[in-house]
């Protein structure tokens, strides 16, 4: 056993990577740990490339297992499942910074796994998971440009903080993951409170600072170590010979094939040209369809991008900062709480938003301390909107993290449970995609919640901005409303959402290796531009926050009672509860600590009953205090007694029911007569009442 531990800092706190003592048969593999949070990562890859493969298949996992906090998992077979969806998230983190370092032309299967064996809630697991992540794959025979370096970085009383403790996190106003090289930024993921541009971009760079040191120590200190040799593969390549003829008969068929503005055409065109090539060389290189296919593809490519780096002329004609055409529509749907249709060019969202009791929250198993999400926002993608004949499938990871970023763009203008006590569930369907159909599901979500009455503090937009950048050179032309065939052909996917006032979530994918601090800003400042736009477009449609809900939305009342009084309302059995939920029709939650939720559907009064009686039975009754109650029992003689409160009840003596003598209690009350009291005394034997006015018979 060759066991080596290496030991660096990361944000002020000791990070050691264990390599040689477990998991010896993987390509790499290493354990992180900080603290008593625990990750191992390994990597492994096949011998041989996958038959047919057209893409580089790496596929990384992120494992939590439940034993790291203690717990024993849910459900009936008491053990990890499927995974959560912030472990595929975090999936993604790693996978994203990971995947431009590999060569091109490798086709072998890599696989990342990373495992979360051991958490300390003020260490989070993911950012060591994405160091063991380039650790692993660095010291293993595997090919690959690293290593890369993550952190999270967190803006607190102003001031930017590596890897956050669960206290700093809580009161952060930036929540940032960020991976890179030495050289250059890679992937960025980020939530804010309607930071400004300065403060994101000097979030960025105040990590990737950090980010250079980890992968020095990397690079210096642990590959020189315990690195393996890397392998020599034979990477998948065009025949020079191949591609020089493509190019010379095909260069003017592209050409004419991508000279239109129209969608439809250009891509008829396409076909159409692609098949002249094919059929040209059919007989020449019979064996070599898929060279010649790519060679179609990369000539394509790289003609769309000359026609925008060098002439500023998109596919669609757009001006580099143009913004598709927009349009809306809000309240489309009758019986649905909150609407909205939001189009932009080819890209069009569905949006819906549904409100209920807090109650009906998702409840989530981890391993942090959230076990609950109040609001709850859901990204589909049917294959009709693509037009391809496709059967509806559960939601892969590209769903998964499409509706997490517009969540997290939308989460700051929320309001609390305090002021709005609602579970709010947003879902997206994308009904037509043509490129940035995450950020038009955050301009339709919007729009929703605007309909449905929810009162956020502000609107939000988004927008994607794409890159085509000059690998010689450097130059670069960044791209406003990047469409489909745009992101397909161009180095990056940089998403931007925010307010009027600032950003609330940031999400960035590049193809090369890096962008540099200049193109960050360029992007960013362009975006600003774009949202500003889109905003505008939006408030045309919902100028304002709903005044009021759909009639078919729950009104709900959120309040505060003793703790101690729970079992009063709630009775025995539930009987006292359950007979308040019987009278008014109302659904009622009360949590431990007190707060009482009473929504009511259909009737707007009904919440407002239901608290009434859930305040008179807490209440602590004192003389003078007035109730209306309903008459329970009759002594003949003697008086009447008055249920005021569920399980509480109080007695009109005889003589406290009219200024007169009163020969029998039936001449003036009857059980079930709905009566005003006021309470004269509260003694031992319980509570007197004095009868004020009478106000429903019985018999009525």
């Amino acid at each position: 056993m060759n066991s080596k531990t290496f030991s660096f800092q990361v944000g002020g706190r000791e990070v050691t990577v264990e390599t040689g003592k477990y998991t010896e048969q993987a390509n790499g593999a290493c354990v992180v740990r900080c603290g008593e949070t625990a990750v191992m990562v390994t990597v492994c890859m096949s011998q041989q490339p996958r038959e047919g493969m057209d893409f580089f298949p790496l596929q990384v996992d992120y494992e939590e297992k439940m034993y790291a906090v203690g717990k024993i998992p849910g459900g009936f077979k008491r053990r990890e499942g499927r995974a959560s969806d912030k472990a595929i998230l975090t999936a993604r983190l790693i996978d994203r910074p990971l995947r431009p370092l590999f060569p091109k032309g490798l086709f072998n299967d890599v696989v990342v796994i990373a495992t979360a064996l051991s958490v300390e809630p003020d260490i989070a697991p993911e950012p060591l998971a994405m160091i063991g992540s380039s650790v692993a794959i660095a010291i293993s025979d595997i090919p690959w440009a690293g290593p890369t370096g993550s952190v999270v970085v967190g803006y607190v009383d102003g001031q930017y903080v590596i890897n956050p403790d669960s206290a700093q996190r809580e009161k952060s106003a930036i929540h940032l993951n960020l991976a890179g090289t030495k050289d250059a930024i890679l992937m960025i993921e980020a939530g804010a409170d309607e930071v400004s541009n300065e403060e994101m971009v000097g979030a960025i760079m105040f990590g990737h600072k950090e980010i250079k040191k980890i992968c020095e120590f990397i690079e210096s200190k642990i590959v020189p170590a315990v690195g393996k040799p890397k392998k020599e593969i034979e990477l998948y390549h065009i025949p020079e010979e191949l591609d020089k003829a493509v190019r010379e008969y095909g260069s003017d068929k592209i050409d004419w094939s991508i000279d239109t503005f129209d969608r439809s055409e250009r891509e008829a065109r396409q076909a159409q040209a692609e098949a002249e090539i094919l059929q040209h060389f059919a007989d020449i290189y019979p064996d070599n369809t898929r060279e010649l296919k790519d060679s179609i593809y990369y000539l394509t490519k790289e003609k769309v991008r000359a026609k925008i780096f060098d002439k500023g002329i998109r596919p669609d004609g757009r001006g580099l900062k143009d913004v598709r055409p927009i349009w809306c529509e809000r309240s489309i749907l009758p019986r649905v709480h909150g609407s909205a249709i939001f189009t932009r060019g080819q890209t069009q969202t569905l949006t819906t938003c549904t409100l209920d009791m807090l109650a009906a929250a998702q409840k989530l198993e981890g391993l942090d301390d959230e076990t609950q999400k109040r609001y709850m926002h859901q990204y589909n993608f049917p294959g009709y909107c693509t037009g391809e004949a496709k059967a509806l499938r559960s939601p892969g990871r590209r769903e998964i993290g499409h509706g997490a970023l517009a969540e997290r763009a939308l989460i700051p203008v929320l309001p609390d449970e305090v002021s709005f006590p609602y579970a709010i569930r947003v879902v997206n369907d994308i009904l037509s995609s043509n490129g940035s159909s995450s950020m038009a599901s955050v301009c339709g979500s919007t729009m929703a919640l605007m309909d449905a009455g929810v009162p956020i503090k502000a609107p939000v937009a988004g927008v994607a901005m794409g890159l085509i950048k000059n690998q010689e050179t450097g130059e670069f032309r960044v791209l406003t409303d990047i469409q489909g065939l745009e992101d397909f052909l161009g180095d990056m996917d940089f998403k931007v959402a925010g307010t009027e006032k600032g950003i609330t979530a940031i999400q960035m994918d590049i193809k090369i290796k890096g962008i540099s601090e200049e193109i960050m800003h360029t992007a960013i400042e362009q975006a600003n531009e774009g949202r500003q736009f889109i905003l505008g477009k939006m408030l045309e449609c919902v100028p304002e926050v709903a005044p009021e809900m759909s009639k078919y939305a729950p009104r709900i009342v959120s309040f505060h009672i003793d703790p101690e009084k729970i079992g009063d309302v709630v009775g025995k059995q539930g009987k006292v509860i359950n007979s308040i939920i019987a009278e008014t029709g109302t659904k009622i939650d009360i949590e431990e600590d007190g707060t009482v939720c009473i929504a009511s559907y259909g009737d707007p009064e009904a919440a407002e009953r239901a608290k009434a009686i859930v305040e008179s039975i807490v209440r602590d009754p004192e003389v003078g205090d007035m109730f209306i109650g309903r008459v329970v029992r009759i002594l003949s003689t003697m008086g009447a007694f008055v249920e005021f409160a569920p399980g509480k009840d109080g007695m009109i003596h005889i003589s406290k029911m009219a200024d007169h003598r009163i020969e029998k209690v039936e001449d003036v009350l009857a059980v079930g007569d709905v009566v005003k009291v006021k309470i004269i005394k509260i003694g031992e034997k319980g509570i007197d009442f004095k009868l004020l006015e009478k106000v429903q018979s019985a018999e009525a």
